[in-house]
């Protein structure tokens, strides 16, 4: 019976041997697949994203930047610091997007730095100042603390530098009449096309030239002075006539002094035709006309209908009339057409009106303009996607006409609470005495801005003298390369007002009377973006991300049931697990 039972240790305890060594056997064959798996992680990079939007993917076109980065580019980043739970989420998402971008190319390294880390109050302000001059624009945040509210100075930016060059990121998008939480996911959304623009513009050898047309009424340097400033900061920017020259908009270039021919190519990347007020000739329709027709772009800020404020202001009435520019059968040919008529909006800019006097002080309050459309963006369309509302003045309506091999897009449109008025139109400051009548503002919604795309016919098709079509130093094309344009009914969308009474211009898209910013200049600089750089880069701004919040209303009706949940079903589970491994334990040794 002792000797049986010796049998029985004996076997138990070479069993127990042999379960420890195939333990240390797995727990070695485990190490050695860690240690292989990241000894060929650090060669071959690869990620695996499980989300539905692909939030972790990085678009083919940031990939191929990342990888032409042949120098070291710093990010400075101004977030760190004891922000706010949003706060914390957008610099989590920046350091994960930054670690991306390294992970591509190690060229990427970034630095997260406090700017109020300083305990010196002018350390501090210097600081500030600093980071103000340098393009950033401070937040004022209201913090709950131990000892009740205070204010904190947060910079939600940051400097990306390569080699001499450096230019300013703003991560926090603003937004009018927009959730905090939708504000925070539009500003993830945008991070990878902010920084990553920003990289290709400051690595780019040469800016693209654009320029301002000039000669027929258009806006001048003083009232487009903020978008010329801000434009040339990526671009060559210049001021031209054409004055009749074929020259001015094209290069061409002798390649065959026998037969006479000539290689001819645009001298402008994109220009801009911003509110004219006089008729074009003939001869510089023409010349705009092949511009485009070799692949040329353009932005037409365009006003079929002549009004102003100014008339208003004296007299309290102005009237509407017809801006016979000539573009507008230009344009036709291409795929729009530009109709004679204003809109009128519910959805407008206040005005300030004197409302009457108090002692020596003019009383002032504001009402809504109902022919200053504040046009909030709709489209999925990269250009305007995420963008703040923009500001309009006097917009008409825009339809869209048949024109082969042309794809039309609307990027901008009003609300379905508006109206047309077709000029020859009276325009009196007394319906703001009156209550409007909704029922003629249903819509519906008018388009005010559209994108044009492909090979656009000539205007001039056949109906050019015979003379010109045939001299090769002209050489006229028929039939446009492929290219692209955008029309807005709008001229004053580009057009920066002045401080009242100083004078000097304000920043564009800003109103010196409601205070409040809108999104015009992005909107320019979208636009210009996407005809100067193709689709490719402007598309990472289409990235969706999908903003999962809890129903605040179920949560609170049933909040003792998820708190139930939250706190007891976690305790639950671990309570059963244990019991589940003691049955089996017992079931299996016994």
């Amino acid at each position: 019976m002792v000797c049986l039972r010796k049998k029985k240790m004996v076997k138990m305890k070479e069993r127990r041997k042999i379960i420890k060594q195939q333990y240390f056997l797995t727990l070695v064959l485990l190490l050695a697949v860690i240690i292989v798996v990241n000894i060929a992680g650090s060669y071959y990079y690869t990620r695996f994203d499980l989300t539905s939007e692909k939030r972790y993917t990085l678009s083919p076109s940031t990939v191929k930047i990342l990888k032409s980065v042949d120098d070291i580019v710093f990010v400075k980043v101004f977030l760190e610091g004891d922000f706010p739970a949003g706060f914390k989420r957008l610099k989590r998402e920046t350091k994960e997007l930054l670690d991306e971008f390294r992970a591509y190319n190690k060229n990427i390294q970034y630095e997260f730095i406090n700017p109020s880390e300083s305990e010196d109050p002018q350390e501090r302000n210097n600081t500030y100042k600093l980071l103000m001059e340098q393009g950033l624009q401070p937040t004022d945040l209201q913090v709950k603390t131990k000892n009740g509210l205070e204010r904190q100075v947060i910079f939600p930016g940051a400097i990306v530098s390569y080699r001499e060059k450096q230019a300013p990121v703003e991560l926090l998008d603003s937004k009018m009449n927009t959730p905090p939480e939708e504000v925070l996911n539009n500003s993830i959304e945008s991070l990878e096309y902010k920084f990553i623009s920003t990289i290709y513009k400051l690595m780019r050898k040469h800016k693209p030239a654009l320029a301002f047309i000039e000669g027929h009424g258009e806006l001048n340097d003083k009232e487009t002075w903020d978008i010329t400033r801000t434009l040339k900061e990526d671009y060559a920017v210049s001021r031209i006539k054409i004055n009749g020259d074929v020259n001015s908009l094209v290069k061409r270039e002798l390649t065959d002094s026998i037969n006479e021919e000539y290689s001819i190519t645009p001298r402008y990347a994109a220009v801009i035709i911003a509110k004219p007020d006089s008729a074009f000739s003939e001869k510089d329709k023409f010349i705009i006309d092949q511009y485009i027709m070799y692949g040329g772009k353009v932005l037409w800020l365009i006003d079929p209908v002549i009004a102003s404020m100014d008339s208003i202001r004296n007299s309290e009435t102005t009237m509407a009339i017809d801006n016979p520019l000539g573009l507008q059968e230009l344009l036709f040919k291409y795929g729009v057409r530009l109709n004679k008529d204003l809109v009128m909006d519910l959805n407008a800019l206040p005005i300030p009106l004197k409302t009457g006097q108090m002692g020596n002080r003019p009383q002032i309050d504001f009402f809504p303009w109902y022919y200053f459309p504040v046009i909030t963006p709709t489209s999925e369309n990269p250009i305007v996607r995420n963008l703040n509302a923009i500001k309009t003045q006097f917009v008409s309506s825009i339809d869209t006409v048949a024109a082969k091999n042309v794809k039309k897009e609307i990027l901008l449109k009003t609300s379905p609470y508006s109206r047309t008025v077709n000029v020859p139109a009276m325009i009196t400051l007394a319906i703001l005495r009156e209550k409007p009548d909704e029922r003629l503002y249903r819509g519906p919604a008018k388009a005010v801005a559209v994108l044009l795309e492909g090979r656009f016919t000539s205007d001039f098709k056949n109906r050019i003298p015979p003379e010109i079509a045939e001299s090769k130093i002209i050489g006229f094309k028929e039939k446009s390369l492929p290219t692209a344009m955008v029309v807005v009914s709008d001229g004053d969308v580009i057009r920066n007002q002045f401080k009242i009474p100083d004078g000097y211009p304000l920043p564009l898209g800003y109103d010196q009377f409601t205070r409040e910013t809108f999104g015009n200049k992005e909107f320019v600089l979208n636009v210009l973006n996407y005809l100067t750089d193709g689709p490719q880069l402007i598309s990472v701004r289409s990235r969706e991300l999908k903003l999962r919040l809890l129903d605040k209303t179920k949560l609170n009706d049933k909040l003792w049931m998820w708190q139930l949940i939250n706190v007891g079903l976690p305790l639950l589970l671990v309570v059963l697990a244990g019991i589940i491994m003691i049955w089996l334990r017992k079931k299996r040794y016994a």
